[in-house]
């Protein structure tokens, strides 16, 4: 195993957290203090501050500290392009199975509303249902 993808597999379980992905989020367009990390995201401030422990740790995330006020920032802002595109990869798969799906609904038309099972399809498990084959006719 390539050590590239060691350390990938590293940031990956990192971000494989909603509340991580979100802080991203928040600091695509700068550095931010983790009490407004908290009200964005709707969490608590220690809540915040260990989610950016692990991001740290990992190297996702660099603070920065004047006075007592610590900032935190992407430590490379390629991540956000990274992410970006996996959302994109994502939101094509969601868009392909709603295809899917209304493609099922469409095939499988109307539903007998007692039982929630096709009315008009015809069903190999029942047999006392008959099963129409397809036949090519002759030219």
């Amino acid at each position: 195993m390539d050590e590239i993808d060691t350390l990938q597999a590293e940031i990956m379980r990192t971000l494989a957290h909603p509340r991580r992905l979100g802080i991203i989020h928040c600091l695509a367009s700068g550095p931010v203090e983790v009490g407004r990390i908290a009200r964005d995201l709707g969490i608590s401030q220690p809540n915040a501050s260990q989610h950016l422990a692990v991001m740290r740790a990992a190297g996702v995330v660099e603070a920065d500290r004047t006075g007592r006020v610590v900032r935190y920032r992407l430590a490379d802002p390629e991540i956000v392009a990274a992410c970006g595109l996996m959302r994109g990869v994502l939101a094509r798969r969601l868009e392909r199975l709603a295809g899917l799906t209304d493609a099922a609904r469409r095939f499988s038309g109307p539903n007998d509303p007692a039982t929630g099972t096709p009315t008009d399809r015809p069903s190999l498990s029942n047999p006392d249902r008959p099963v129409a084959l397809a036949t090519a006719t002759p030219r």
